[in-house]
């Protein structure tokens, strides 16, 4: 399966703008089986399935996880993710 090196991350915020933030490819895999994308301080990450489904995944205690908009594939795409 070919899976994109990155996605934009879209969350509705408060204000007149939305969030965006960017998550890269990972070596792991969620519980789903999806690779798992995270931000570049691995605070933010999410398991994206190949139709874009996003599940946010917790990185510590007491993170309260939203639901992004949208989940905008970049970059090319690659054919492998690690388990693990």
């Amino acid at each position: 399966m070919d899976y994109p090196e990155s996605y934009e991350l879209i969350f509705q915020a408060g204000g007149a703008e939305d969030d965006v933030v960017v998550v890269h490819l990972t070596a792991r895999s969620g519980a789903g089986g999806h690779p798992v994308y995270a931000d570049e301080t691995g605070i933010v990450r999410a398991e994206i399935s190949e139709r874009g489904e996003v599940r946010m995944q917790a990185s510590g205690g007491h993170q309260a996880l939203g639901a992004p908009l949208l989940a905008r594939p970049l970059g090319p795409r690659t054919a492998a993710h690690g388990t693990g």
